[in-house]
């Protein structure tokens, strides 16, 4: 469609909504850090959540790869990230390194395996990898402490000045950092021409492949780097924590961040961010009045969002930018 004179000072004025939303998203990010200092456990579980969603937003929202096995790089790196603290060094930034490293070199081994196939295909494969990973961390017991978890991890000062405090302060200052240079770099992989025939991909494959598109170098590229910012993701857990247990790699927080994306919608840079704060603040609230029955009202809420319609739930984020331009 031709752009017209009078459509340029709306798209003008589009961008400049969408850099105050982003701008007021992270202020608010910031500020809580003054404003709620009790809050600040909670808030980086969300963080390192957000940072989880945007993982598999990449591979679902952008190319269209359905995975119920993702938590295998998130607990990968969770994994990583602890041994490396409790037997080479108690570097925090080694760590996070090494979580990532392990989650996108797990990412590349098995990209060959999930992007064979169909959905269905992809959805046993994908599940399968995290269930074998599990079993093994399960067995190790020796090297991963098997069902008592991986105990005594100690993480130095990061930058050998911020001691982890049981308030959280350093934890969340950290996996916000980490967030927010995963968004900047997912920003950018999105709305470069890379990201641009993934859409293209994700939309019709047999056309991209006939248009010269190499689908599966592009897969592959976009599965392992989704993979590493699943595995530092995981780093953040064991280096905030300071413990790591096989729950990193339970089917449960596969379908949670499934969960995490299916209310703040995908596609979006910042849906995962804003279904992981939705996603958390929920669970906090309900399991505070009903501890054995939270997932219960979360599931009634979904499927009532369900029968509304996706829609009308997507008009709740319609400000929020998309990768690659503005709203």
């Amino acid at each position: 469609m031709q752009t017209t004179p009078f459509a340029i000072p709306s798209k003008a004025a589009g961008a400049g909504r969408t850099f105050a939303l982003e701008a007021l998203f992270w202020a608010a990010a910031v500020a809580a850090i003054f404003l709620a200092p009790r809050r600040l456990l909670l808030l980086n579980e969300i963080a390192i959540l957000g940072l989880f969603a945007l993982s598999l937003d990449l591979v679902l929202g952008y190319a269209g790869i359905v995975s119920l096995g993702h938590a295998a790089f998130f607990g990968l790196g969770a994994y990583s990230a602890g041994l490396l603290l409790l037997h080479v060094t108690t570097n925090p930034l080694w760590a996070l390194f090494a979580a990532a490293l392990s989650g996108g070199v797990l990412g590349f081994a098995t990209s060959f395996l999930v992007l064979r196939g169909t959905d269905l295909t992809r959805l046993m494969v994908t599940l399968g990898v995290s269930l074998l990973l599990g079993e093994a961390a399960n067995k190790l017991h020796d090297l991963t402490g098997g069902a008592d978890g991986l105990q005594g991890i100690t993480a130095a000062p990061v930058f050998g000045l911020f001691r982890f405090d049981l308030a959280g302060h350093t934890a969340y200052v950290l996996s916000l950092a980490m967030l927010f240079a995963c968004v900047l770099v997912a920003r950018r992989i999105t709305a470069s021409p890379f990201g641009m025939t993934l859409r293209t991909i994700r939309d019709n494959p047999l056309r991209a492949a006939a248009i010269g598109v190499p689908v599966t170098r592009r897969l592959v590229a976009v599965y392992t780097i989704a993979a590493l910012f699943a595995g530092l993701a995981g780093g953040l857990l064991a280096v905030t924590t300071q413990f790591v247990s096989l729950d990193v790699f339970d089917f449960a927080r596969s379908a949670d961040v499934m969960l995490v994306l299916i209310l703040g919608g995908t596609g979006y840079l910042y849906g995962g961010l804003l279904g992981a704060v939705a996603f958390k603040v929920l669970q906090d609230v309900i399991s505070t009045l009903t501890p054995q029955y939270w997932r219960f009202w979360i599931g009634l809420l979904l499927v009532a969002l369900m029968i509304a319609g996706r829609d009308r739930l997507g008009a709740v984020f319609k400000r929020v930018p998309r990768a690659g331009g503005p709203s």
